[in-house]
């Protein structure tokens, strides 16, 4: 039987507790004050000093796996489904793997967007400096000149990018499932444009600058002593800081901070951001949507922001389990009257 590290450093304690607790009343205490030593530990950063390297493939081909003619994800070696589970006990672990996983096939997916739809790929924001965070969008190449329709896609929230509806279907179910393709080919075989947004492409993350504390002897007219004193306290509490790293991230992932896009901050905002700049200049006289989850939620914001737009250009409106609430989000009354005109919902509780 094997023994974890955390569980190992649990043992002490336990056994004490166990000691105590068959003592008198005097022994109450000390009872409490172990308990509240063991609710500050957390277990789950305990767990990380047993974990193996968060190193992981970037490639399917390194990860040994493969989608089959079917758009399967199979193991290329056993033809096997995709397995969470690769380690027993190391959940964190096997979720760090499988959303490094999951990283490959939105990159996959893109490729397949622009070889297998033939779509373009279209940087936001449209006057975007060299060096400022970036999104794009991906485009037909007569989306914007169609006069007959245009097809505007709306993924929900969470990881999912452009081109996908679920990251889950996409690795246990099939590509056709799990990604938005299918619609796309369908759409441009019977002559839509195609414009597929990408909501949750918010902000990029760079690895956060480490500061740099001067040393207080550098710039002080403090006497020697003094100053020595404060250098000693600081080169202590920087020894504690170290160690307390040290066990908080054993694995030395790096502090990440986020840099939004502008005008690109949010869903909501993305779908406002592509409807002034792209599908309001396009010349579809009839303008479609679909929209998953919180992609409903998303053009719902359009509808009160762009209202008079919208009702001018959009045909109809097709919501999978769709997020939006029109009270929640104070849609109109005319708003909820145009809706019940034009909008098709999977879900039969939406009410208007």
């Amino acid at each position: 039987m094997s023994i974890s590290l955390s569980s190992l450093i649990l043992l002490p304690i336990w056994i004490s507790m166990a000691h105590i607790q068959q003592g008198g009343p005097d022994e109450k205490e000390k009872t409490t004050a172990l308990k509240d030593l063991l609710s500050r530990i957390d277990l789950d950063e305990l767990m990380k000093k047993d974990e193996p390297p968060l190193d992981f493939p970037d490639t399917l081909e390194g990860f040994e796996y493969a989608f089959n003619e079917k758009g399967q994800l199979r193991h290329i070696k056993t033809g096997e489904p995709f397995v969470f589970n690769y380690r027993e006990d190391l959940h964190r672990w096997n979720q760090k793997r499988y959303e490094a996983l999951g990283e490959i096939i939105t990159k996959y997916v893109y490729e397949l967007l622009e070889k297998d739809c033939n779509l373009k790929k279209i940087s936001i924001p449209v006057d975007a400096t060299e060096s400022e965070p970036k999104s794009f969008i991906f485009m037909s190449e007569d989306a914007l000149t169609n006069p007959q329709k245009l097809m505007v896609l709306i993924h929900g929230s969470g990881v999912v990018r452009a081109g996908q509806w679920a990251r889950r279907l996409i690795i246990n179910e099939d590509l056709d499932s799990g990604t938005q393709i299918p619609f796309i080919k369908r759409a441009m075989d019977e002559g839509y444009g195609v414009i597929v947004l990408n909501p949750n492409e918010n902000y990029i993350e760079v690895e956060k600058p480490k500061i740099h504390v001067q040393s207080s002897s550098d710039s002080s007219d403090e006497p020697a002593e003094k100053r020595e004193r404060k250098d000693r306290v600081s080169k202590e509490t920087k020894k504690r800081r170290d160690f307390y790293e040290k066990y908080r991230n054993p694995q030395r992932e790096k502090e990440m901070m986020q840099l939004y896009i502008r005008e690109n901050g949010s869903p909501e905002e993305h779908a406002v951001y592509v409807w002034d700049h792209f599908i309001a200049q396009s010349a579809a006289e009839n303008v479609f949507f679909v929209a998953h989850s919180y992609g409903g939620l998303a053009f719902v914001e359009l509808m009160i922001q762009r209202e008079a737009d919208v009702k001018s250009k959009v045909t109809a409106v097709a919501l999978t389990d769709s997020v939006h609430n029109v009270w929640h989000q104070e849609a109109g009354k005319t708003i909820r009257e145009w809706m019940r005109e034009s909008l098709c919902t999977l879900q039969d509780s939406v009410k208007y």
